[in-house]
């Protein structure tokens, strides 16, 4: 397995793990009764936390990576046939 595909396969997951915690602790601003910007769409969320779902899911990403590196590499799960 090439130094790419690593790369390739921790990008993909790091999307996939970043899009599946976008939504997690999500308060939009009417859930915690404050007043929106004025032109702000109703839906925005407050405070979305995105440096700190970014860096989790980097940590995701890298564990799940590693865990598909060696599984792969293993003679327990073949790819090919």
């Amino acid at each position: 397995m090439g130094f790419v595909t690593l790369i390739l396969v921790y990008v993909v997951i790091w999307w996939l793990v970043f899009f599946a915690a976008l939504p997690v602790g999500v308060r939009h601003d009417q859930e915690m009764d404050e007043v929106s910007v004025e032109g702000a769409d109703a839906g925005a969320p407050s405070n979305p936390n995105l440096k700190k779902k970014a860096i989790y899911t980097s940590v995701i990403a890298l564990v799940l990576t590693v865990a598909y590196y060696f599984l792969a590499s293993s003679d327990l799960i073949s790819f090919r046939e």
